[in-house]
């Protein structure tokens, strides 16, 4: 079994900045693909970045420039550094992981979601 465990979600008036973490721990052999997500009251959840393994990195079009994706491997944590925030960026975030694990299986875990709330 696996655990992803998130932390860094805060209110921040509209301009500032969080850091949000991700730390992935069990039964893993590798992680290939860590991403974030968000959920809005009465919206779908939706995909903010990704990370694959490697330095290939997709952002939802409206946190380019704004958030950055990163990761440490050696930790298996990835991290979302998010700058400039807005009021529209409140949500709960969450983040996965596809972890390959030694019998070969690939499955994707989701942690438990931080709120990040953006206001003034």
């Amino acid at each position: 079994q696996v655990q992803l465990v998130e932390s860094g979600g805060a209110l921040v008036q509209p301009g500032g900045s969080l850091r949000l973490s991700c730390a992935a721990s069990g039964s893993i052999f590798s992680i290939n693909t860590m991403g974030w997500y968000r959920q809005a009251p009465g919206k779908q959840r939706e995909l903010v970045a990704v990370s694959l393994r490697g330095d290939s990195r997709n952002y939802k079009d409206s946190v380019k420039g704004r958030f950055t994706i990163s990761r440490d491997n050696a930790k298996n944590t990835v991290y979302l550094q998010m700058n400039n925030l807005r009021p529209e960026d409140t949500a709960v975030y969450y983040c996965n992981a596809d972890v390959l694990h030694l019998s070969g299986n690939v499955r994707r875990y989701w942690g438990q979601g931080t709120q990040v709330t953006v206001s003034s």
